[in-house]
């Protein structure tokens, strides 16, 4: 069955696997084997058949020999040999002697005499079979070495684990005695394995060495979404498809199997693919047969495991699984059983204790759930295996439930609560349908706040199909709206009839207006009328006594009265953050805690924002949502950028990313971050990839949001990458869409002076000087002095456009100094940037470089590399070195993989052997170098290496 995955895909590039074939290739290039490995399913066979296409079109006239041998064959001796050499005709075998020619064509089925090639594989104990065994094996090194002298040779070894015996045996006598042939393997082995199957030791041991051991990695959601798409199937969700990842744990073979089970079920029965996945039996078979090996004392603990919420060998033993440990330790051996110093039990592949408990007999799970519940002491836990005893409807169990179902919110396990909440909900009796409605409503709450937003609204739609309760109806409207995310177009047929079930009650119709209030913003994008919404679900809010919903409007209408530049703005922040608190907002990041960072970042507050943001971060990863998880991360990460601390900026974005993709989360805003991030810190071309999906995500969910600042992401890049004309098309747009919007107050997006940057650069100053004086006007009324000073900055270089050069060295001195004593580092270096550019440019090339390596300076302090990267082409168009012009004399201008080839020339490596350590191509190396000499002003590999060993080799 895993053979499937050969058709997976016929470039397995496209499926994210670029990297791991980047480094095999590298591996390949420098005469080494390699050898992958990987569970069944990973798409080991598809690497390696990959692999051996590109090699040989790498490589003509390089001969391929291939063997794929199957489990129900491994008896067979020198099976793999045939398969092996089938395409080698026997007058490759003319340099072996007579006997050396019998024996190997009689092993091949070549011949009619093969009873030597028998004795030879079985190996008898007499001395004439033991030297057919010798003589067999040095015919097989003779006739590879001729081949080899004709033509580089590549094995290719698909599933080696299950090579018969002989065959085995002989390729390992070759792969050790062919170190000098260009003899290379591409070998894959199945790991963990059976006691049947070859380890990964063994399968090395065919391989001619050196042998570069690679594991295939489970695919990231992204890569699993492409493979399903490449395959035709349904265009799932992202919340299904993020649901396949996690079922799958990134095994694209069983990705697939849950993918089609899961379309065949969709349209047999019509139900929403947001319920749980089916297991086809072909998937289910695979999975019984890991488990084959275990003894049943083993199943039975597993069994155990399968059922608890959170299995630990301890719980296990108090359980009544007296040898837990022992069980859990072979579970280990076998691979189905992660190791873990801490105690946890968790399967490798999260469908197998679904498989494990239902494989089970109903007794024995009912015995399990028994000695679960006694054993347990937590009461989550406890109530979990009592629900699972008490089927049907019950009072004191529904209770239990509910009372543990609050007991996990509380200490922040809203997914945990989500499914109490379900099970109590299921044992309430039908003689309170009140308390049905709430305990489901109130799971569906927890689904929103755990991001399991298919679940939320599975449970919502429930609701509304059986409750007549206008209060019942409203909240579930308002769990369907909430799980939108930034999708909220996708649901705005939901307000009418929302506002219709609400009649006049205030406190629906606060709850009701403060989305409202986000649709006009995000779909319509109209500031304006979200303040109407927003001031009018305060009123209503504080007349019902509704203080959480208060709180929420309160921030909102605050936002949008700073967005819109109002004086009220400061006022309504304040009532938003008086007491009392509901301990909900504290931790939302639409609540007035998240929105008082903002204000800091308004008036220049940088640290202090900084401050608020991390111990928001700090208590939301604990209680909060998943949504306010990333946005408190993004938020934090563009603090970081405008402090100057990149490397920290494009951690903390690349943990949002994560965030929104395990959560179902629109994926927009983190994006945003990253484009962001990946500017200042990482690599431009990726943060235009990024910006580019930012956008390509709030355009599918028509969010007019976060589409502009998206869109300014782009312009900002195509600045930064001297694309002057793409980035102002991409920021007038971003004009249009924030003048549309009604922003008044313009430091709540900066986007005005890179837009007026770019006008300069393609001749419109004129057109700048006039979004110049505008934005200005808008700064100086609210007191916005540090976009003031980067306002003059691009004030600057009109006035150099106008012919006025030196008014403008004037200008950008002037503002160099302002932006010093403002917390804005890249900003400052920035300045000093266009000021080193402005000074070439009037052919002044000492105070040039003066400011081109302050610049230098503070963007490597930074660890702005794009921007340092820019800053380096400038002094070398200036032909001045980079040690001249005063760059730091540290190592910090490297970037990581420059700082890792420069430490192992100084330790005397050559490119090829770097290229083998590091696991990348010796072109990379060879780059890598380059770039190393120039930032570092050496011009040779003894220069490089006292520069190491004189200015700290490691950081």
């Amino acid at each position: 069955m895993v053979r499937r995955i050969e058709s997976v895909s016929s470039d397995a590039r496209l499926t994210g696997r670029g990297a791991l074939l980047t480094t095999a290739s590298a591996a390949l290039d420098a005469g080494d084997s390699v050898l992958l490995t990987g569970e069944p399913g990973i798409g080991r066979s598809t690497l390696t058949a990959v692999l051996a296409a590109e090699r040989t079109a790498e490589r003509a006239g390089t001969l391929v020999l291939r063997c794929a041998p199957a489990e129900a064959e491994r008896h067979l001796p020198f099976l793999g040999m045939i398969d092996l050499f089938s395409e080698v005709g026997d007058p490759a075998f003319e340099v072996l002697s007579s006997h050396e020619q019998a024996l190997l064509r009689a092993a091949l089925h070549r011949s009619a005499a093969r009873d030597a090639a028998q004795d030879a594989a079985r190996g008898r104990s007499y001395g004439s079979a033991y030297d057919d065994v010798l003589t067999l094996r040095m015919a097989v090194l003779k006739a590879l070495t001729a081949l080899c002298e004709r033509s580089p040779v590549l094995l290719v070894l698909d599933d080696a684990q299950w090579l018969d015996r002989p065959s085995a045996e002989a390729l390992a006598f070759v792969a050790r005695r062919a170190r000098q042939l260009p003899l290379t393997a591409i070998a894959a082995v199945r790991t963990p394995n059976g006691p049947a199957g070859a380890g990964s030791g063994q399968a090395e041991a065919l391989c001619p060495g050196p042998v570069v051991a690679l594991a295939v990695p489970p695919m990231t959601e992204r890569e699993v979404a492409a493979l399903l798409a490449g395959q035709g199937g349904p265009a799932w969700p992202r919340p299904v498809l993020a649901r396949l990842h996690t079922a799958s744990g990134g095994n694209p073979y069983t990705a697939l199997e849950l993918s089609r089970a899961l379309a065949e079920e969709s349209r047999a029965t019509g139900r929403d693919p947001s319920g749980p996945l089916p297991i086809p039996p072909a998937l289910r078979r695979l999975l019984l047969a890991r488990l084959a090996p275990l003894t049943p004392r083993a199943r039975r603990t597993l069994l155990a495991a399968s059922a608890a919420a959170s299995p630990t060998v301890a719980l296990l033993r108090r359980a009544g699984c007296d040898t837990a440990p022992a069980d859990v330790h072979e579970a280990v051996l076998l691979g189905i059983v992660e190791p873990s110093p801490a105690g946890a039990v968790r399967f490798t592949q999260p469908l197998m204790p679904r498989v494990v408990y239902e494989d089970a007999a109903p007794a024995g799970r009912r015995r399990v759930h028994a000695a679960l519940a006694e054993a347990a002491d937590d009461p989550v836990e406890r109530a979990h295996h009592l629900a699972s005893l008490s089927p049907g409807w019950n009072a004191e169990t529904a209770a239990a439930l509910t009372a543990a179902a609050t007991a996990a919110r509380r200490r922040g396990a809203p997914a945990i609560a989500a499914r109490l909440g379900q099970l109590a909900a299921d044992h309430t009796p039908s003689a309170d349908p009140a308390a049905d409605a709430d305990r489901r409503l109130t799971a569906a709450e927890d689904a929103v706040a755990a991001g399991d937003y298919a679940l939320a609204r599975a449970i919502a739609h429930e609701v509304l199909a059986e409750s007549a309760r206008a209060a019942d109806r409203v909240r579930a409207w308002i769990v369907v709206l909430d799980s939108s995310g930034q999708a909220m177009a996708e649901v705005a047929d939901v307000f009418p009839q929302a506002l219709e079930d609400a009649r006049d009650d205030p406190e629906l119709l606060a709850r009701l207006h403060y989305r409202l209030s986000w649709r006009a913003w995000l779909v319509e994008g109209s500031a304006a009328a979200a303040l109407t919404h927003a001031a009018d679900s305060a009123v209503l809010a504080l007349r019902a006594g509704d203080r959480r919903t208060e709180l929420l409007a309160l921030t909102q209408q605050s936002a949008l009265e700073f967005y819109l530049g109002r004086p009220g703005a400061e006022r309504t922040l304040t009532r938003a953050l008086a007491a009392p608190q509901d301990p909900l907002v504290l931790f939302d990041h639409n609540g007035p805690v998240f929105l008082k960072h903002r204000r800091h970042l308004l008036h220049d507050r940088l640290d202090d924002a900084r401050t608020e943001l991390r111990a928001l971060v700090y208590t939301v990863r604990y209680r909060g949502s998943a949504e306010s998880l990333c946005q408190c991360l993004s938020g934090l990460a563009q603090v970081e950028i405008l402090r100057g601390r990149c490397e920290a900026a494009l951690d903390l974005a690349h943990q949002a990313l994560r965030v929104a993709e395990q959560a179902g989360l629109s994926q927009g805003p983190a994006w945003y971050a990253v484009a962001l991030a990946e500017a200042a810190g990482g690599a431009a071309d990726r943060a235009l990839a990024a910006a580019d999906r930012a956008r390509r995500h709030s355009e599918d969910d028509d969010d007019q949001l976060f589409l502009p600042r998206a869109l300014h992401a782009e312009g900002h890049v195509r600045l930064l990458r001297g694309e002057p004309d793409a980035a102002v098309h991409a920021l007038q747009r971003v004009r249009l869409l924030e003048t549309g919007q009604g922003q008044g107050d313009p430091a709540v997006r900066r986007w005005q002076p890179d837009l007026a940057e770019a006008l300069v650069a393609t001749g419109c100053a004129d057109e700048a000087a006039d979004l110049l004086a505008e934005t200005r006007a808008q700064a100086v009324r609210l007191g916005r002095h540090g976009l003031l000073a980067v306002l003059d900055r691009a004030a600057a270089l009109v006035t150099e456009a106008r012919g006025d050069p030196d008014a403008a060295v004037a200008r950008l001195e002037l503002t160099a100094a302002r932006l010093a004593a403002l917390p804005y580092r890249l900003e400052e270096a920035r300045t000093h940037l266009v000021l080193g550019r402005l000074h070439a440019r009037r052919g002044a090339p000492v105070p040039a470089r003066t400011a081109l390596a302050e610049a230098a300076r503070l963007f490597t302090r930074a660890g702005a590399r794009p921007w340092l990267t820019v800053t380096t082409a400038a002094l070398d168009d200036l032909g001045v070195p980079a040690s001249a012009a005063a760059i730091p004399a540290g190592l910090d201008a490297l970037t990581a993989t420059e700082h890792r080839v420069a430490v192992l020339v100084a330790q005397g490596a050559s490119n090829r052997e770097i290229a083998a350590r590091l696991t990348i191509s010796v072109k990379t190396v060879e780059a890598a170098l380059t770039r190393a000499y120039r930032k570092l002003a050496v011009r040779s590999r003894v220069s490089l290496a006292r520069a190491v060993m004189t200015r700290g080799g490691t950081r």
